[in-house]
């Protein structure tokens, strides 16, 4: 019996111990991204210096990763287009996550025509793949880093708005708000007092997701030439300009390939958490 109780003691702390690993590891790789691109442009780097002796020099004690096509640092351009994918993440995660909570919110509280209005909007987006239509946003809009932002913004609002629907309508419903509104409160308190604060939760999560999506899709406008233009530094951009030397100079794809898949997998990995973490149903 104590043989049986010491076992389950440490199967909990071995459980415990993996469940703080898998929060605390990606936290801290999203805390040097961020640390990163918040600094990078006060670091001593030279992303766009060509060194022609450099050419497609592979990873050494010179260069740790290397050089691509035209000799410039490859770790400098990894660092620099971490600012890149850092910023339009931030921004397009808080224009979207406020707009569309907004809607959502108003949406599902006011109900009639305009909640109809916006169910068809949500409809009509929704209908088309989010990647094509940002595509065919930023191709009308042309190329640039504010018209990514713009573009995965118009893209990006509708998932926050359906779950904040979906939420209010059920939250609606609830005994403490009928209070409120049998004690006459007005919508705006209702919304910001008694709403928005049980929105948080399912928010954050759904916002840690759409990190790692705006991080793709940055990538992939900056793959096909819509994203930032040279010589400033882009993932995407990277990783396209190495599928020329991919046989001869495979370090050009693989080192901003590699920075991609950290920081995606480790938002993932974050989300996956804090969705564990905030789901009250996971509570003993």
């Amino acid at each position: 019996m104590l043989h049986m109780s010491h076992s389950a003691v440490l199967k909990q702390h071995r459980s415990s111990l993996a469940s703080l690993l898998g929060l605390w590891l990606p936290l801290v790789a999203i805390a040097l991204w961020a640390l990163v691109a918040l600094s990078a442009s006060f670091l001593p780097l030279a992303p766009n210096a060509i060194a022609l002796q450099h050419i497609l020099q592979p990873p050494g004690s010179e260069l740790w990763l290397g050089a691509d096509d035209l000799g410039r640092s490859l770790a400098a351009r990894v660092l620099a287009g971490s600012q890149t994918s850092f910023v339009v993440a931030l921004w397009v995660v808080l224009v979207s996550a406020l707009v569309g909570t907004a809607i959502g919110t108003f949406s599902a509280y006011l109900g009639g025509r305009w909640d109809l209005l916006v169910v068809r909007v949500i409809d009509i987006f929704l209908a088309f793949p989010g990647i094509l239509l940002a595509i065919a946003l930023a191709g009308i809009l042309g190329p640039g880093i504010e018209n990514v932002v713009i573009a995965l913004s118009i893209v990006g609002w509708v998932g926050y708005a359906r779950l904040a629907r979906a939420q209010v309508l059920s939250l609606k419903h609830r005994e403490h708000v009928q209070a409120a509104v049998a004690l006459g409160a007005g919508s705006g308190r209702i919304v910001f007092r008694h709403l928005l604060p049980l929105l948080m939760a399912p928010l954050i999560v759904e916002a840690s997701f759409g990190i790692a999506g705006i991080v793709i899709a940055e990538a992939g406008l900056s793959f096909l030439g819509l994203g930032v233009q040279p010589p400033e530094a882009s993932w995407g951009s990277m990783i396209r300009d190495g599928t020329r030397y991919l046989l001869v100079a495979p370090h050009m794809v693989l080192v901003p390939g590699l920075a991609l898949m950290l920081v995606v997998l480790s938002v993932n990995l974050l989300g996956d958490r804090l969705r564990d973490k905030l789901d009250v149903r996971n509570r003993n």
